[in-house]
């Protein structure tokens, strides 16, 4: 490659590494420490637990009970039972005003253990800065957005800069060889271009997953590049009223133990009280503790519990093709829970690589501009 070429290319990811270098460094170790969030607070929040005991799980109405006394006033919007040895949640959810609440909940006595505000705390401070930098939601997204476009621009240009010249001095490129001699500007600059280039595969693979969220219409493009058919957006089907069965019968509760039922081996059950008169009584069953991807969605209608289909990605699993899985993996890719710990492990370190980048390259670029003065002033 000419070296005018790689001028140009040089000055690109200069300009922008002093752009948006902050901004990266706290994209980046936000997301470092949101990796391992579930697991830290599973550790920390002790009320998740509780004792098996050799008793049945209370119905979904005793904890639409509790839940009415505990948060009175707040929309209930999902009761989750998470297995023997975890508590239920409920759930309280409203978008305006906006709040978010999390009771937890013994599932054989209905014991109130623990209410959390979703809204407060150190991972949602941590994820508030991935997400929005701070920022009101409708102004952080799309910065967000156009910063991750801009670090993927950032990111090639970085490759074009690493090609060597001559195959000899591949080596170099992708090891370190220092020795005690090895002054710490040598040393930085390795840093910098050797760890870069094994992190540059994580950071494009981070930049695209994140875009799913941050352009909608990258997500479409996305989506239908794979493929897809469906809506991505999240539509509920509505309920008919009329001919109803008897709300003796609790229709949320048989649509529970219909769900308990064909769902056996399910680490997660979870039901959604219509909250209108023509909303489902919506249901669903993660198979796998840690990831969402595998979760089959039900809907079924609140008056007469006829199951209802949608046209869009959150259905039944066994309904999905190729490009909707993607798209439903699209969280789990991101955070590297796909493939369980191992892949947060990955996660964790190459965000870490990426927060490092924008200080080595900046100290890159003072130390150079430093020699410079010094040079001209001689």
């Amino acid at each position: 490659m000419k070296k005018s070429t790689k001028r140009i290319f040089g000055k690109i990811h200069l300009w922008l590494g002093l752009l948006i270098g902050l901004l990266v460094f706290i994209l980046a170790i936000t997301g470092c420490i949101y990796a391992f969030q579930e697991e830290i607070q599973d550790y920390t929040q002790t009320y998740r637990h509780v004792k098996p005991e050799n008793k049945p799980y209370l119905k979904p109405t005793d904890f639409q009970e509790i839940a009415a006394r505990t948060l009175p006033g707040k929309n209930l919007h999902a009761i989750k039972y998470n297995g023997k040895s975890r508590s239920v949640e409920a759930i309280y959810y409203h978008d305006e005003p906006l709040y978010y609440y999390i009771a937890y909940l013994n599932p054989y006595t209905g014991e109130v253990l623990e209410v959390n505000n979703m809204e407060e705390g150190f991972f949602h401070f941590i994820l508030d800065g991935h997400f929005y930098l701070w920022l009101p939601p409708e102004i952080g997204q799309p910065v967000v957005a156009t910063i991750t476009v801009l670090f993927i621009i950032m990111l090639l240009s970085g490759l074009i800069l690493w090609l060597p010249a001559k195959i000899r001095q591949l080596k170099s490129r992708i090891w370190f060889k220092w020795s005690s001699r090895t002054r710490w500007r040598r040393k930085n600059y390795d840093l910098h271009n050797i760890s870069g280039i094994y992190a540059m595969l994580f950071g494009l693979f981070f930049a695209i997953t994140g875009l799913n969220w941050g352009f909608p219409v990258f997500a479409e493009a996305y989506y239908k590049i794979l493929g897809g058919k469906q809506e991505l957006l999240y539509i509920e089907p509505e309920s008919q009223p009329g001919l109803s069965i008897d709300s003796a019968k609790r229709p949320l509760n048989l649509v529970w133990e219909k769900m308990m039922k064909e769902y056996p081996n399910a680490v997660s059950i979870e039901v959604h009280p219509p909250e209108t008169s023509l909303a489902p009584i919506a249901a669903n069953a993660n198979f796998e503790q840690g990831t969402y991807w595998k979760t089959d969605y039900r809907y079924f209608d609140q008056y007469s519990l006829k199951e209802m289909n949608v046209k869009h990605i959150f259905g039944r699993l066994k309904d999905q093709k190729f490009a909707d899985k993607v798209i439903r993996m699209n969280y789990d890719l991101h955070t590297g829970a796909i493939i369980g710990l191992p892949g947060k492990i990955i996660a964790f370190i190459a965000s870490l690589i990426i927060a490092i980048l924008p200080v080595t390259g900046f100290m890159i670029w003072y130390g150079r501009r430093k020699k410079e003065r010094k040079v001209a002033r001689v």
